[in-house]
């Protein structure tokens, strides 16, 4: 064989016995925490997150390097599919006016709240989930299900957010749907102190973020689940939002930290902007975001 290819008996033997390069050793170990990054994610990360959520943990790493390792490991993140909106028009009811125009940013927490409804397949039927999400760190708030979709579904996720949240002045913004409108939701907001805001009719982003959310709910679990029950479905459901995309799951729109991780970073920055007078940094703005004043980045290569 050497002698066919052209190689020296003792070059292969040098080759064979030779230890591994300093490269593909540090590619191997980077691997395993590639490979242990996108398990924890059950498998939806792709390169962007698994990059960030490495360099919070002080790998020196780039962009480059890690598409090339999970490309060798036949590792992929999911990709989103095409929802099926739910919304059904009360003719009847008048709806709240706009009071968002596509804006959704927010300078702090419980400024701005998206909500809406999905449904979730099951072999049983489907179930019908209720959520309400804080627009300056894209976390669930509120969020409810039933079998059906009546007023009291979104009506206990709007209490849920409120009991939760204790907001002293929020915009609710969602779509016209007839749970929205009706006139047990809308007097739960008066007394709440809650003011509506509704989007138009059949256009998804009057209401972007909300459908976002539901995007990424339908990518990462429900597309990739059976369930046999609603029963089941509920502790799927329960387990994502509050097991994790609450408290674990990285946001490329709030500098690749979970929603519970910005809020204690903005909660830790407005502390010392009260106390010592530094500028707290507002989500949307050209600013640094709370992060930034708390854990800078490592440096990349």
């Amino acid at each position: 064989m050497c002698e066919t290819l052209r190689v020296s008996t003792s070059g292969y033997y040098a080759w064979r016995d030779r230890e591994p390069s300093a490269r593909i050793k540090s590619d191997k170990a980077l691997t395993q925490k590639i490979r242990q990054a996108h398990t924890d994610s059950d498998g939806t990360y792709g390169m962007p997150r698994i990059r960030r959520l490495l360099c919070s943990e002080g790998v020196r790493v780039s962009r480059r390097r890690v598409a090339r390792l999970m490309k060798a490991s036949c590792l992929r993140g999911v990709t989103r599919r095409r929802f099926v909106a739910t919304t059904v028009r009360d003719e009847r009811q008048r709806p709240a006016p706009d009071l968002v125009k596509r804006n959704f940013t927010a300078e702090a927490p419980d400024q701005l709240w998206v909500a809406d409804i999905t449904f979730v397949p099951t072999a049983a039927g489907f179930l019908y989930l209720a959520v309400v999400l804080d627009v300056f760190s894209r976390k669930v708030v509120g969020w409810s299900m039933a079998e059906d979709m009546p007023a009291d579904l979104v009506l206990s996720a709007l209490n849920m957010a409120l009991q939760v949240r204790r907001p002293k002045e929020v915009i609710h913004h969602s779509d016209q749907g007839s749970q929205y409108t009706s006139t047990a939701f809308r007097r739960r907001c008066e007394q709440a102190g809650v003011r509506l805001s509704m989007g138009s009719v059949g256009d998804a982003y009057d209401n972007a973020m909300a459908e976002s959310f539901f995007a990424t709910l339908e990518c990462e679990l429900i597309a990739r689940r059976n369930w046999s029950t609603r029963a089941e479905a509920r502790a799927a459901l329960f387990q994502w939002i509050e097991g994790w995309y609450n408290p674990r799951r990285l946001h490329s729109s709030i500098d690749y930290l979970s929603p519970a991780a910005f809020e204690r970073q903005y909660a830790k920055a407005d502390h010392r902007s009260r106390t010592h007078g530094f500028p707290t940094a507002a989500a949307g703005s050209s600013q640094a975001p709370p992060a930034a004043l708390e854990n800078p980045a490592p440096l990349l290569i």
